[in-house]
């Protein structure tokens, strides 16, 4: 798909909105790189792995009692 320019106002134009749209994306991928850096940090780990070993421990606790 090609595009016909009438006059250097146009092309002037496309020019920065394609540089806007560029500069924005950019700031968005920065904004996904820090969540994920935030959300692969040690202590954000610790409730997850906390709620497992609660659930491992009373499965663990029931079998000892049933037994």
């Amino acid at each position: 798909m090609n595009k016909y320019y009438n006059s250097f106002e146009e092309i002037q134009y496309d020019l920065k909105r394609l540089n806007l749209e560029r500069q924005i994306a950019i700031e968005e991928l920065k904004l996904i790189k820090s969540e994920v850096n935030e959300e692969l940090k040690p202590y954000n780990w610790i409730p997850s792995i906390l709620g497992m070993l609660k659930k491992y421990g009373m499965m663990y606790l029931l079998k000892k009692i049933i037994k």
